[in-house]
């Protein structure tokens, strides 16, 4: 067995984060009394982009993203409001949200945890991340749960993935394969570590320009993961 060891990112790769999000924020606007919210759906997702933007490149810490981005979502508004306490009632919101799986998610990881030893690895806050999974059914699946939270880096960065290594037994790069939807941060994190990536394209995007990232592999669903971490015999 070529891979031994797989590294999923969680948001959008085994969870669907949009439906999630969605639901949280409509249910945070509208307990401060936003019964209409498509205008702050559009200012935020601008404000959280830029946010989080900066976080990855270093020019933000992960506290200030967190606690600043409804302040200043509201702030376009003409409102001020504070930034913490929305916050922390938006990443209750997601934890209680339903926590759609896509497709193949539960199928796959269930079935590969018999042969291989699964973790996840995500840029998120630790407490709302295991919620999360838990609540999702897969939680029992994975060893064990890396994020940048906890870690005190993020992807792609050198030292998320540093930390992973070291922090898991008998790690062994070439025996370890990460998959994400991420270009710029799972792939690009897995290729300045020296390990395999597989990249879900649910879009069937074009990779194209200055800015594509090589992965080793590129699938469009979870589903064609099984035959990449086959035994040889079992392969198609």
């Amino acid at each position: 067995m070529r891979y031994k060891i797989l590294l999923f990112d969680l948001d959008d790769t085994l969870l669907d984060f949009g439906a999630n999000e969605t639901e949280s924020l409509t249910r945070l606007f509208r307990q401060y009394g936003y019964a209409s919210p498509d205008e702050l759906f559009r200012h935020y997702h601008i404000v959280n982009k830029q946010l989080w933007a900066e976080y990855e490149n270093g020019t933000k810490t992960l506290d200030v993203v967190l606690n600043s981005r409804f302040s200043e979502t509201m702030l376009r508004l003409g409102h001020v409001v504070d930034g913490s306490e929305w916050e922390n009632l938006y990443r209750e919101l997601l934890g209680e949200g339903e926590q759609i799986h896509m497709e193949g998610a539960l199928d796959v990881c269930r079935r590969l945890s018999a042969t291989h030893r699964l973790f996840v690895v995500t840029n998120g806050i630790t407490r709302t991340q295991i919620k999360r999974l838990k609540q999702s059914g897969l939680y029992e699946f994975f060893e064990d749960i890396f994020d940048s939270q906890s870690i005190g880096a993020q992807k792609p960065s050198p030292a998320f993935f540093d930390h992973v290594m070291q922090h898991i037994p008998n790690f062994n790069r070439h025996e370890a394969l990460i998959i994400g939807d991420s270009l710029s941060t799972d792939i690009k994190g897995g290729l300045q570590a020296g390990i395999d990536t597989c990249w879900i394209d649910r879009k069937r995007s074009p990779q194209s320009g200055p800015q594509a990232v090589p992965s080793t592999y590129t699938i469009s669903g979870l589903a064609e993961l099984l035959a990449i971490c086959a035994e040889p015999s079992e392969a198609p």
